[in-house]
């Protein structure tokens, strides 16, 4: 991957997993972009070690730091425009971003949910999916707005709930769905292929 290929940030709280996918599909040729930064509102979460293992600038930024948080966020904005990012890749950040932060980057923030939206938005798809007995579900990828969850959608894929499934089974079959999809969606920005108008989107092959 060479320093001339768009730079991405990739904001995360927890593992860090689908960073990871992204990171592989860099290494691997399959997305021709560059994770240029990654951050965590949370110190301790995993993401931060697997980007730093990778050569990627990480920080993270507490929002407790922070008075308000329009401040939080404009530390972010500081944080990616310094590095030159051009798309911004929500991965398990478990935080709403307000307009501060998304009209600055509208329509280059990208997210990745464990469910077919617009059923079971929020933290627990999942689990929710479940509770609700559903015999399908999903991963969706979507441009970030500034609601939770609700952005046009670029890509969805579905996929069976056995009777046997519990939370953990699910997210195993999910996350596996998500690493191969969020390279994708980033790919087609990447590319230029998204076209956005309103709540539609198409992707021009």
């Amino acid at each position: 991957m060479t320093r001339h290929a768009p730079a991405i940030a990739v904001l995360c709280s927890g593992q860090g997993t689908n960073l990871q996918a992204i990171l592989d599909a860099a290494r691997r040729g399959r997305l021709t972009a560059r994770v240029a930064l990654v951050l965590s509102d949370r110190p301790g979460a995993k993401a931060l070690e697997r980007a730093r293992r990778a050569g990627v600038a990480a920080y993270d930024v507490d929002p407790k730091g922070y008075p308000t948080k329009a401040a939080y966020e404009r530390e972010l904005i500081r944080l990616c425009e310094a590095a030159g990012v051009r798309f911004i890749c929500l991965a398990g950040f478990m935080r709403v971003l307000s307009p501060v932060f998304v009209h600055r980057f509208r329509s280059r923030i990208l997210n990745i949910h464990p469910a077919l939206l617009p059923a079971f938005p929020g933290t627990h798809g999942a689990r929710d999916a479940l509770a609700w007995g559903v015999k399908v579900t999903g991963v969706t990828v979507h441009l970030v707005d500034e609601h939770v969850d609700h952005g046009p959608i670029l890509l969805q894929e579905a996929t069976p709930i056995a009777p046997n499934d519990t939370e953990a089974t699910l997210l195993a079959k999910l996350h596996r769905i998500e690493h191969r999809l969020y390279p994708r969606a980033i790919q087609w920005m990447v590319d230029g292929k998204v076209r956005v108008r309103g709540r539609t989107v198409r992707v021009v092959r």
